[in-house]
């Protein structure tokens, strides 16, 4: 996939990675906005390709009384105003077949969730709205095996199609990244490193997912060192307190020291 593809997209040229962030959650108008306009800042100051993101809502809970969203329509309506204050793409990702035409009246990339990855009607729903597609890949998946996910889309004549690696389960409470995997995947289609997912500690027995932000920097630096095409990060102005993974956000204020070391970085790295 050329990033080129993504509506409204800039910077395409700066020989920089492009960026998927925003918060876990959208949990209303306001916040969102806020970690919108200072992440457009972020990005157009250093010339990084920038989506915005943020679930409309969110359908995988470790339990019933977890925060899912305030409202499909109004959520998604949020994620448009976003796009046209401040012209810029957004993605959200979707859980059933019904969500995919509705969400694609008001963003720009679908993204399946890595639980969902194998759901060939989920996939096909989104491949066929003509949206680009995010397919993150299965907590338990090889990376090898993401080819097959990434040809439904093809096979639907949709060739705007991109892989994010967000971890592989290690024991039952724990992710790790395999780097192997970016080059393997990038064989495929366009390749994202999940930063703050990747550091999840899921299956706590309080039923709140757990996670290591201290260790944030350290696997974004990674995934530019080998070459990964995107990064994908979670960012938040209070972790602490927002409704959904805050334990592995990034806190908004470290946003732009991370990029700024990650753009060196890629320098660097596109002079071998």
């Amino acid at each position: 996939m050329n990033i080129h593809n993504i509506p409204q997209i800039k910077h395409t040229d700066s020989g920089n990675f492009f960026l998927l962030a925003g918060p876990c959650a959208i949990e209303g108008e306001e916040m969102a906005l806020r970690i919108a306009e200072k992440l457009i800042g972020i990005t157009d100051k250093l010339e990084i390709p920038f989506v915005f993101k943020g679930s409309f809502k969110k359908a995988n809970r470790s339990r019933i009384d977890s925060f899912s969203g305030i409202g499909d329509e109004k959520a998604l309506k949020i994620l448009r105003k976003i796009s046209e204050t401040f012209g810029v793409p957004t993605v959200t990702d979707i859980h059933t077949n019904e969500d995919a035409a509705m969400a694609a009246e008001y963003v720009d990339v679908l993204q399946i969730p890595a639980f969902l990855v194998r759901q060939t009607d989920l996939v096909v729903a989104a491949a066929n709205t003509g949206k680009v597609v995010n397919l993150k890949k299965g907590q338990f998946m090889s990376p090898e095996s993401m080819k097959h996910a990434v040809q439904k889309v093809l096979d639907c004549n949709n060739q705007n199609v991109m892989v994010t690696d967000r971890g592989t389960m290690f024991g039952y409470q724990d992710m790790i990244v395999d780097f192997r995997g970016i080059p393997t995947m990038q064989h495929y289609a366009t390749t994202v490193l999940d930063v703050t997912h990747s550091l999840q500690q899921p299956n706590q027995t309080a039923g709140v997912t757990g996670g290591r932000p201290d260790m944030i920097e350290t696997i974004a630096k990674a995934g530019i060192a080998v070459g990964v095409d995107g990064i994908f990060i979670e960012t938040h102005f209070d972790p602490a307190n927002a409704k959904s993974d805050g334990a592995n956000m990034l806190h908004l204020d470290y946003f732009e020291a991370l990029m700024t070391k990650l753009v060196a970085i890629r320098k660097t790295i596109n002079q071998f």
